[in-house]
């Protein structure tokens, strides 16, 4: 073999490896890259995840207070219908009376 052809396979080996070095590296980061996405979505998930458990607590918590306070207006509705019950009655027997 001529020195000049054991010199061009040298140098094209060495350029190969070079290249081979260089693909890993471009490789490497994108598997980076690529995981550093996937721990970015994962995060995201997990946060939006515990907003919407909260979001859910927050309604549960706001639903039982408006059915309390229904509970409690129409508690109040009925006392008032039957102090006006009572209040007729009264006025009522009040009318008999003078009437006798």
């Amino acid at each position: 073999m001529k020195p000049m052809h054991s010199i061009i396979i040298v140098a094209f080996t060495s350029a190969l490896l070079g290249c081979n070095e260089r693909k890993q590296a471009v490789n490497e980061q994108r598997d980076n890259t690529k995981e550093a996405l996937e721990q970015e979505r994962d995060n995201l998930q997990s946060g939006t995840r515990l907003a919407k458990e909260q979001v859910d607590a927050d309604a549960a918590a706001e639903k039982a207070r408006l059915d309390a306070q229904q509970a409690a207006q129409e508690a109040q509705i009925d006392a008032d219908k039957k102090k006006a019950d009572a209040a007729a009655k009264a006025a009522k027997e009040k009318i008999d009376a003078q009437n006798r």
